[in-house]
């Protein structure tokens, strides 16, 4: 309050505290009261629709990021050789053939080499 007894402006408050009116408004609309992620949005049917519903992460969910990280140390146990081929194989979408051309080798040693990587990080998983 100022010294009449009202609310200061946001132009008062910014040359009050140097600074822009901007900074001042965006101060400003940051002090709101929290919310609780479980207050309902919506439950005009019944089912309620919380604030988490309208939030939630459907892809990077706890399970995929344990997964991820799981996945990344098994890979760890592979030779160069091997995880060189997983990695072009699921992460760059690579076929067996085009692996095959690419090392010099053929699409069935690819295969058999891809098979015995996997069974090798199971052990690790």
């Amino acid at each position: 309050m100022n010294v009449n007894s009202k609310e200061p402006t946001i132009e008062e408050i910014a040359k009050e505290l140097e600074l822009t009116t901007e900074e001042v408004s965006v101060a400003l609309d940051a002090i709101v009261d929290p919310v609780s992620l479980y207050e309902p949005v919506y439950h005009e049917t019944g089912n309620a629709i919380f604030v988490m519903d309208q939030v939630k992460d459907e892809k990077n969910i706890d399970d995929s990021w344990l997964e991820e990280i799981s996945i990344k140390e098994a890979m760890k146990h592979l030779t160069d050789r091997e995880r060189n081929i997983l990695e072009m194989r699921f992460f760059a979408g690579r076929t067996q053939m085009e692996i095959a051309n690419e090392i010099g080798i053929s699409q069935a040693q690819v295969s058999r080499l891809e098979k015995n990587a996997l069974g090798h990080m199971k052990k690790y998983l």
